[in-house]
Parts: C-alpha cells; structure tokens; sequence
C-alpha cells in the first residue's frame, strides 16, 4: 500500500530537507507539498512552486489571501492585536496554513500530515493544534532529528537542493501580507546589531524621504474600507499602505519576545500596514468608546492576543471575546489622518459621527459640589495621621 505524507511547504530549507527525509527516514512513498498564498512575493511563491516540482510528488499552491485577511486580519484589527508590544504576523497565519494542509490531506487520502517546524518554536504548536483535530499521524523531522542550522545546510548540498541561506547569513525568513519576520544566526543574540541587508519592506530612516506623508483611513464597523478617500478591498489597502509605510521606514519592530515553551528569544519584524491600521484603529476608539468599555476591552484584546499567539483560534474562548469585540466595533466608523515620517506613524486628526465630544454648554458651576467630595477618602485619611 502506498503511504502518503502531506507536508506543509514554504520552500525554504526546513520544509526543503524535509522531502527527502520523509522519504528516507520516515518511509513514505509519496510526499505531496502545500504551499498556502497569504500574501507572500510572487517570487517567493515561484520558488516554491519551482523546488516543489523537482522535489515532491505533488505540488498544491492554494490562494487564501482574501480568507486571510477578512477572517483573520480584520477580526485582528478590531482587537488591536499586539502580543508583547509587537504586531502579531507570523502566528495568525499558521492556523489558516494548516486547515488548508488538512484540506489537501483529506482530498489525497493521505496517512500522515507533517511540517517542518522545529522543537524550539511556537509554530510546532500552532500546526499541530489544528492537524491533530484529524486521525492522521503528525511528522515533524526537524524536531525528531534535533538537526542544526549548518547540519541541514549540508543536507541540503549533498541532496542537490537549492538554498537561499548560507553559513555566514543563515537567515529565517517568513512572510505573509500583513507581517515579514527574520530570525536565526547571529540575529539570535540580542547584542547583535542587525544588518540592513535583512530588511525587505522597510527603508532605512537615512533612505526615507525626508517630507513627511498623510494618509486617511477610513473605517466601518472597526474595519478599513478605504485610503485617501478611496474604496479599496482588504488585500489592495493593506499592500498600498505596506508600500506607503515602508517607503517611509514605518513599521520596524526590534524585541525579544517571550516563546509559549518559555524560551525568550530575538525577533525582528517588518510590519508597516500593519502599524499604521492599529494605530489609527486604536485612536478611533479612543473617540467613540466609552472609558469603562477601553478599559475592559484593552483586557479582552490582551487575552485575545495571547490565543492568538498560541495558535488557539479556534479554542470556544476566542469565539465568546469576539462576540464582545464585534458588539464593540459597531460604532467604530469615521476616519483617521495618520502622518508618516521617518519611522515614525503620528495620529495627527480623527472624525466620526459617532464620536462621545461633548459639544453642548457646560454650567462649570454646577461642577463645584462634585470636586466638594472628590478625594474625600484620602483627605480624611491624611487628616488622622497629623
């Protein structure tokens, strides 16, 4: 009986040396490889496509950019999602990845899902919460096969596989519409100063113009609808302001972040859309909720972000913080002048016809009996320690 393995593929050296591992170590007849679009460069997805058919058996590249960013970014934005004071990229996308690697399984009547996540990370978790909802066997043969840096690069050589990493610049890229992380090497000690050369999306603050840009942003129910006073779709906004952002070096994150498994580790992220849309989403708020709902839904977007991270999207909690998120949002329309300048994104003006201003006359008189019993505790408090 042939025994298939579908293997979740990026087309970078893990899941590159993972083809022939599976087949060698693990003996599977048939390894067929997902490669799930979520707004990664054309090239890099060509790549992919490229290794795919000169290593696999079967290659599925699946368009899920439109899915990624109403069902996962919008739902994001409305939480204001941030994790340790960064903007989640990386692990948002991993479950959307992995239902699709299921879906192909299911399709091929596949033995066994796999990926090539390692011991030491989140992702391992965040693929595996979603491919162990299914009876299939899970295979990770980075993890079981404890292999470095530099031993899966010589794998790589002796197997005729192309890699874009070398000793010297082991880099680890990942890259989605929304977030482009870079890990591994010496960008792993936090002492180290990172090289410009890392950075794809974002230009340095000596490279970025020197006059400033505004952008509008106009939102609907806590969702950007359009730029400038343009109607655009999700994946078109987020692009242009990917763009429009980076062009001015908005959206550098440099942080050591705290790992599920306890590990603390060195992060660095491009994320320029995505600093402007929570920025201004935040400040929309700001106008329009009251202060005891920004106080408690600043607690809800916290333990929202948190499963996030994990990868537990699907747990029933996150479903019950939506529901309150979602209530929220309703009066999260008007717009938002954000201006970009070196590095920096600035709210700089906000409207909106659900705003709480407070614009009738105000009899300040009427104020004096309130500030009579403002404090009152603490004066009374201080008035028995004399």
């Amino acid at each position: 009986m042939v025994k298939k393995v579908v293997l979740s593929y990026s087309g970078g050296l893990d899941t590159s040396i993972c083809i022939p591992l599976l087949r060698e170590r693990y003996d599977y007849d048939k390894v067929i490889t997902v490669t799930v679009d979520v707004g990664q460069s054309s090239s890099n997805l060509k790549e992919a496509e490229e290794k795919a058919a000169k290593l696999s058996d079967r290659h599925y590249t699946i368009d899920a950019n439109e899915e990624f960013v109403h069902e996962y970014i919008f739902p994001l934005i409305k939480a204001n999602g941030c994790y340790e004071g960064y903007v989640l990229g990386t692990a948002i996308a991993r479950p959307l990845i992995a239902k699709k690697t299921v879906d192909v399984a299911k399709k091929e009547g596949a033995d066994a899902l796999a990926h090539g996540c390692t011991g030491k990370g989140n992702d391992q978790l965040r693929f595996e919460v979603v491919f162990r909802t299914t009876n299939l066997e899970v295979v990770a043969p980075m993890r079981d096969l404890d292999m470095t840096r530099e031993g899966e690069i010589e794998y790589a050589r002796e197997h005729d596989i192309p890699v874009p990493v070398t000793e010297a610049k082991p880099w680890s890229v990942d890259e989605n519409i929304w977030s482009r992380s870079i890990e591994g090497g010496k960008l792993e000690d936090p002492a180290y100063v990172p090289p410009e050369e890392i950075f794809r999306w974002t230009a340095s603050l000596e490279k970025a113009p020197d006059r400033a840009e505004t952008v509008e942003i106009g939102f609907e129910k806590g969702i950007p609808i359009s730029l400038n006073g343009k109607k655009l779709d999700g994946v078109a906004l987020i692009k242009k302001l990917n763009e429009v952002g980076g062009k001015h070096g908005v959206g550098r994150t440099d942080i050591v972040e705290d790992r599920v498994l306890g590990l603390k580790t060195r992060e660095n992220y491009e994320h320029p859309a995505a600093t402007i849309l929570l920025k201004a989403h935040r400040d929309l708020e700001q106008l329009v909720l009251t202060r005891p709902e920004l106080k408690f839904k600043a607690m809800v977007d916290d333990v929202w972000a948190e499963l996030a991270y994990h990868g537990l999207v699907d747990d029933p909690l996150m479903a019950d913080l939506n529901a309150f998120i979602d209530k929220t949002q309703e009066r999260v329309t008007g717009f938002v002048k954000v201006r970009l300048f070196k590095g920096n994104a600035s709210v700089i003006a906000r409207r909106s016809p659900n705003a709480l201003r407070f614009e009738g006359s105000l009899d300040q008189k009427s104020a004096e009996g309130y500030a009579k019993f403002y404090g009152l505790q603490a004066r009374i408090f201080k008035k028995r320690m004399e």
